[in-house]
């Protein structure tokens, strides 16, 4: 089997990687996508399109991590004033009361999936089997970008709040001791679980088989979130906000990859193709 090779034009054949479904990701109806787009064209005339890719993943990726520093300081002062705090206690508190020895065995396994062994071992299995079996670089550059994305946030995230996590009395052993907020768990679960599920759709041709994909990866991402409140290794409120942050870097990510799509088709279809639907 040959490595994966560079993305050639976006129709393929019976699989055209530009849509899903009747959506064209080249398509941009709202005046700010086609801000996007036009600015879009304008950076990679002049330094090329992977460039630009490149480009708008380094920007989104250092606007998110200032928001999430921003972020966290303010969720750090809602939580001193009482606020979304009272979402935790009543949530840890039924968290201890639907434990049971099995329950917490099966639990402790699925949350060690997205932990710093397992989870890394998922996303480079998935990008293996994507980029092998394709033939396509995609799946390593976009997964590379919403690891590190991840990564930086729920580094930043800690570092500023520094919240304590539940005590270890309302905890499931294994304990973990790195700060609260937020979860990384969750963070990086959204963000795995959202890139994966844009590559396929990207490739399958049914709706059902799309529902069933987005269906699954929102399924795991949820879960792992409350498997984390659950085993009393997080607050609630720092799961949302994992939740949160997460979603919104799986899209910068997605719209990162429609806008380098929409400069390499450019190149074959009217330069109007991101304007409307073909």
């Amino acid at each position: 089997m040959t490595g994966p090779v560079d993305d050639g034009p976006v129709d393929e054949g019976p699989i055209d990687e530009g849509r899903v479904g009747g959506f064209v990701l080249t398509s941009w109806r709202t005046a700010t996508g086609r801000l996007l787009a036009d600015l879009a064209q304008r950076v990679a005339r002049l330094v090329g399109p992977h460039a630009l890719l490149v480009a708008t993943l380094l920007v989104s990726g250092l606007l998110l991590v200032g928001l999430t520093t921003a972020s966290a300081e303010l969720y750090d002062e809602v939580v001193d004033a009482e606020g979304i705090a009272t979402l935790d206690a009543p949530a840890l508190a039924l968290a201890r009361d639907l434990r049971s020895p099995a329950a917490n065995t099966a639990v402790t396994a699925f949350t060690d999936l997205g932990g710093p062994v397992g989870m890394p071992l998922l996303a480079a299995g998935a990008t293996l089997l994507m980029a092998l079996g394709w033939r396509r670089w995609t799946p390593v550059v976009l997964m590379a970008a919403g690891a590190a994305g991840s990564l930086a946030m729920t580094v930043a995230g800690k570092a500023v709040v520094g919240r304590t996590r539940p005590a270890l009395v309302d905890a499931v052993p294994p304990y973990e001791s790195s700060p609260s907020f937020p979860s990384g768990h969750a963070l990086n679960s959204v963000v795995l679980a959202a890139i994966v599920a844009y590559l396929l759709v990207r490739r399958q041709t049914t709706a059902r088989a799309r529902a069933l994909t987005v269906t699954a990866a929102a399924t795991f991402a949820f879960l792992m979130g409350l498997s984390r409140v659950y085993l009393g290794h997080h607050w609630l409120t720092d799961v949302l906000a994992a939740w949160t942050l997460g979603l919104a870097w799986a899209v910068a990510v997605v719209t990162a990859h429609r806008l380098f799509l929409t400069v390499r088709r450019s190149g074959t279809v009217a330069r109007t193709s991101y304007e409307s639907e073909e």
